[in-house]
């Protein structure tokens, strides 16, 4: 790995999960964002349609952020952003356990193509009725320590659940 490169971290979910705001909150940029006005209902009247893209420094180290669209139909960019990627947060609204199937799809789609270590973000902490982080692991079958809840709109929370991505990422992956 180019010590100079920039590091890529890919943040992905079904739509309305969290992505753009995920991504805004920890951008030290203007985010590049490519909204425009869905044509189907989502249940929002904007939708990523390409990606949503921000940057921010982390010891040194120049670190790219990209927010992919939600909906199945932009798979393909799911997978050409992971190429590369240092990690994956997948993010999931903990008041919308209905889109917990899509989420499952959309992260086996990913790890199917592209070996990217990942965590899973619980966003919607600060709602009420909203699934516990715990609760989402046992969901995903997966260790209660890849699962980390948040408010996406938090900087604190943001920067730990990427913190526990590179733990991660460290940990199963040593250079």
């Amino acid at each position: 790995m180019n010590p100079h490169a920039p590091l890529k971290l890919v943040i992905s979910g079904p739509v309305g999960a969290g992505k753009t705001t995920f991504v805004q909150t920890l951008s030290e940029t203007p985010v590049l964002a490519t909204e425009a006005e869905a044509s189907e209902d989502i249940g929002k009247a904007n939708t990523t349609v390409a990606f949503d893209f921000g940057t921010l420094t982390l010891a040194g180290h120049d670190v790219h952020l990209y927010g992919t669209p939600g909906q199945e139909r932009f798979n393909f960019m799911w997978e050409v952003l992971c190429e590369g990627a240092l990690g994956l947060v997948l993010l999931v609204a903990g008041d919308r356990p209905q889109d917990f199937t899509h989420a499952r799809n959309i992260l086996e789609f990913i790890t199917s193509r592209v070996p990217v270590p990942f965590v899973i973000g619980v966003t919607r902490q600060d709602q009420p009725r909203v699934w516990d982080p715990t609760d989402v692991a046992l969901y995903f079958d997966l260790p209660e320590t890849q699962v980390i809840g948040l408010n996406a709109t938090r900087p604190d929370d943001a920067r730990h659940l990427l913190v526990c991505l590179l733990e991660r990422t460290l940990t199963h992956h040593p250079a």
